[in-house]
């Protein structure tokens, strides 16, 4: 049995064979950020088309279900009809404002109970009933704060009334979103990071950044692939074409 030092001694020398890692530096950070970033959408506004269908592609390879309606009123009705067909009879969602379209009226007309998620903190006493709530449902509906093109990815911020767990617990996640959040690339993701980080953050955001790239995945070393076991087994996007409003 070797010691410590003869096995890190074994681990320089076949380090030392190495030509060494290859020459790199950091970016250098944007100036004024915001402002390069609240271009760069209206340049993208003019290849909506093709990044919505660059993405779909990349978001059904990754195993997602992709949805594409003509408007924020189509949006219950698919919702509903992903509910029947599996199943799912309880419901947690981000506040109508932060999902920009009103949700519950229709799914809970149709027998379906929906549990927004409280937009201000809630105290101890009910923060582990919410805890239970999102634990036990069957469906979580987010919005997005980013859909990245080239790999399908869908990028949610935390903030309140707009937990990580919603995207993490129940089996069966749902976003929603509009061109406005369609970007390219993920170097066009690093300039939105900046973005969001240039000044003070907002008093209500969280501090997780959520990249979502298909459903959760991991496989044991005999490489048996395993969906569901960090997250949700199944993940839909649906995609508004004529946008989404802050109070729909």
């Amino acid at each position: 049995m070797s010691t410590r030092a003869e096995f890190l001694a074994r681990i320089r020398r076949e380090m030392a064979k190495t030509p060494g890692l290859f020459a790199a530096a950091p970016a250098e950070r944007p100036a004024d950020p915001r402002r390069r970033f609240e271009l760069l959408r209206r340049e993208l506004s003019e290849r909506r088309p093709q990044m919505i269908e660059r993405f779909r592609v990349e978001f059904e390879r990754v195993a997602g279900v992709f949805h594409r309606v003509a408007s924020a009123s189509e949006v219950a009705p698919t919702l509903e009809r992903i509910c029947r067909e599996r199943d799912a009879r309880r419901v947690v969602a981000w506040p109508t404002q932060a999902l920009g379209v009103a949700i519950a009226p229709a799914l809970t007309g149709a027998g379906i109970a929906v549990e927004s998620m409280p937009r201000a903190s809630v105290p101890d006493g009910e923060r582990q009933r919410v805890r239970d709530v999102v634990a036990t449902a069957d469906l979580g509906v987010t919005g997005a704060d980013l859909a990245i093109a080239e790999t399908g990815t869908l990028v949610l911020i935390s903030a309140s009334g707009r937990p990580r767990s919603t995207s993490l617990l129940p089996p069966c996640h749902v976003a929603i979103f509009d061109g406005a959040v369609l970007v390219e690339s993920l170097e066009q993701l690093g300039l939105a990071l900046e973005a969001w980080h240039d000044g003070p953050p907002p008093p209500d955001r969280g501090a997780m950044i959520n990249l979502i790239t298909g459903p959760s995945r991991t496989a044991d070393i005999e490489l048996t692939l395993t969906r569901g076991v960090h997250g949700p087994k199944e993940i839909h996007a649906i995609f508004v074409d004529g946008g989404l409003g802050g109070d729909a």
